[in-house]
């Protein structure tokens, strides 16, 4: 029962903390490039994702100190290794953080100002001062609210479903068929975007440490390695699956009406209840990524750069809500960056150290010209 119960934690906390922000941006960008474009991505970064999170695993379990992945590069890449380690997890996650406060604070805005007033930057506060919170705390009491958030956001995402499966056009999945030159334009938009919402490879020393072998509620160490394949492999399952049937649901309703953010789009065809519930959804989605990612962050602070618990708390939270502050509020430019660019890095940092262990794994290649290509072509686009 104890081994179900750990399971169940670091599989919620996993794959919780990847169905976040990105989830809002894929109704709209397959608007533009198409459905089946969509699945090829998925198919592709899907499974490049898998690959590199199972490496990412066996070199967590090889590896028993409190590390995340500077660490981790300084033991297997060197001293060179860990500054461009420290340099894309600090700025990727930052990144993250700062989109979920963007998005959430978005929801929790158009979910409860009708009612009690106020504009986007008291809501965003609001949003931030619980997140803040649970940091300080803790994985305990994140892997919890994880696990019930979970559960309350397929509840919601059904509930939205019976509700609105009278407006849903599956011709809207497909709107851009056969218009070859509007696809064109948008083709790589995806690769980013996509990447970002299945990307959760700063947790895998979260959950390692959360399967940690303890005398009364741990698992056993032969048991570990196993559980923890399974874990990501799961984990990253569940939100491919989950972001397909929100395109069908969202992009099936709203068609060219669709909006970045997904939800606002809404109000234009179900009534204000419905549309309630689903801000009260990505409230939910968001909120729980936003905290597991903050406490990942405040970890590599802590652990790999030695600074006091509570100064790395502060620096974790204070530094997006300051971003915020001084007016960076795009939230698809700032999402392709951080997953094209800095979690591309990531990628290739976690193939390299897999090779030191594994130096024969034919996959290690063709998995680094994936994300070095993405990596040249997003740098293009942005210049």
């Amino acid at each position: 029962m104890n081994n179900f119960k750990t399971f169940i934690n670091a599989l919620s906390t996993l794959s919780g903390t990847i169905i976040g922000v990105g989830l809002f941006s894929l109704p709209y960008i397959t608007l533009k490039v198409g459905f089946w474009v969509i699945l090829i991505y998925f198919f592709v970064l899907g499974t490049s994702v898998i690959l590199v999170h199972l490496f990412f695993g066996e070199l967590a379990l090889k590896t028993p100190d409190l590390k995340r992945l500077p660490g981790f590069a300084r033991i297997y890449l060197g001293n060179f290794g860990e500054k461009i380690a420290f340099l894309s997890s600090i700025i990727g996650i930052f990144g993250a953080i700062l989109a979920y406060l963007i998005v959430g604070g978005e929801f929790l805005e158009n979910l409860l100002s009708p009612f009690f007033g106020g504009g986007n930057f008291v809501y965003t506060l609001i949003y931030f001062i619980f997140g803040a919170i649970l940091t300080f705390f803790g994985i305990k009491a994140i892997s919890k609210i994880e696990f019930w958030g979970l559960i309350l956001f397929f509840i919601v995402l059904i509930l939205i479903f019976f509700q609105a499966k009278g407006f849903i056009n599956i011709e809207n999945l497909f709107l851009v068929s056969g218009q070859w030159s509007v696809v064109k334009s948008h083709l790589f938009l995806p690769y980013g975007p996509i990447l970002f919402s299945l990307w959760g490879a700063a947790l895998i020393p979260e959950v390692e440490e959360m399967l940690a072998p303890r005398p009364k509620f741990g698992v056993g160490v032969k048991e570990k390695k196993n559980l923890l394949k399974w874990i990501i492999l799961i984990s990253v399952l569940i939100p491919i699956f989950v972001y397909l049937f929100f395109i069908y649901l969202i992009l099936g309703i709203t068609g060219p009406q669709t909006t970045e953010s997904a939800l606002t789009g809404l109000r234009n065809f179900l009534g204000e209840g419905i549309v309630n519930l689903a801000l009260f959804f990505g409230v939910l989605t968001t909120f729980t990524s936003f905290i597991t990612l903050a406490l990942t962050l405040k970890k590599v602070f802590w652990y790999d750069l030695k600074m006091k618990k509570n100064l790395a708390w502060a620096i974790t939270c204070f530094f997006p809500l300051t971003l915020f502050l001084v007016g960076i509020k795009s939230f698809i430019p700032l999402i392709t960056f951080i997953g094209g660019i800095m979690l591309g890095i990531d990628g290739i940092l976690i193939l390299l150290m897999y090779k030191k262990i594994k130096p024969k794994n034919f996959l290690i290649y063709p998995l680094i010209l994936i994300f070095l290509g993405g990596i040249i072509y997003e740098i293009i686009y942005f210049l």
